[in-house]
């Protein structure tokens, strides 16, 4: 059907959680983000993001299990870590300030979601 949407990818990063938004507020947007998506017809991908350590583990742990709580519930396709290909030597993937990724570092990204969102496109 023309006009509606087939396919979306949700990626929220890490915005919600770095800036110490309540958890909960942050699940039910991205909740309704998936709700809404999913009742217009289309398929979800969501882009999974991970806090840093200092957060404590129980705000980490929280954080990272709701995307896979929306995904589950919802009947998301779930990247569980947008960064999860990058192996072990950041540096080369992320600017000065540790946070963004650089121009290398958008092919792995790619690649990333592609093997997820190729099979939601058939």
């Amino acid at each position: 059907m023309a006009g509606k949407p087939r396919v979306v990818v949700v990626g929220l990063g890490g915005n919600d959680g770095l800036r110490g938004l309540e958890l909960k507020a942050s699940e039910e947007n991205l909740r309704q983000i998936v709700r809404k998506s999913k009742d217009a017809g289309a398929s979800v991908l969501l882009l999974g993001m991970l806090m840093p350590p200092n957060y404590g583990p129980q705000y980490t742990g929280e954080f990272e299990r709701a995307f896979a709580e929306v995904a589950k519930r919802h009947g998301a396709a779930l990247l569980p870590f947008l960064f999860e290909d990058f192996g072990g030597d950041w540096r080369d993937f992320f600017q000065l300030d540790g946070i963004h990724p650089t121009e290398a570092a958008q092919p792995v990204m790619l690649e990333s979601v592609w093997k997820r969102l190729r099979p939601l496109l058939r």
